[in-house]
């Protein structure tokens, strides 16, 4: 998954299925993943969830392989709307 290749739509639909999920405006996702912080997606998970998603944060390999499965290819293709 490019980040080159998602347009504006695709990304505002993903702020707003994980906002809705989690509780937190998509105004306020959004500023935060830009800047880097994450405080609102990790306070509203279980530790363990937390713990690994800092680790993967500070490893952008574990990332580059998790978003390359098919589970996360159908999962960004159903939250973008199937494009």
């Amino acid at each position: 998954m490019d980040k080159k290749n998602i347009n504006s739509n695709e990304l505002n639909g993903l702020l707003n299925a994980v906002s809705k999920k989690i509780g937190v405006p998509p105004e306020q996702l959004k500023k935060e993943l830009e800047s880097g912080k994450f405080d609102s997606a990790i306070s509203a998970m279980n530790k363990s969830d937390a713990m690994k998603f800092q680790q993967a944060v500070k490893n952008p390999a574990i990332i580059e392989k998790m978003m390359s499965t098919p589970q996360a290819q159908a999962l960004y293709k159903k939250l973008s709307g199937g494009k």
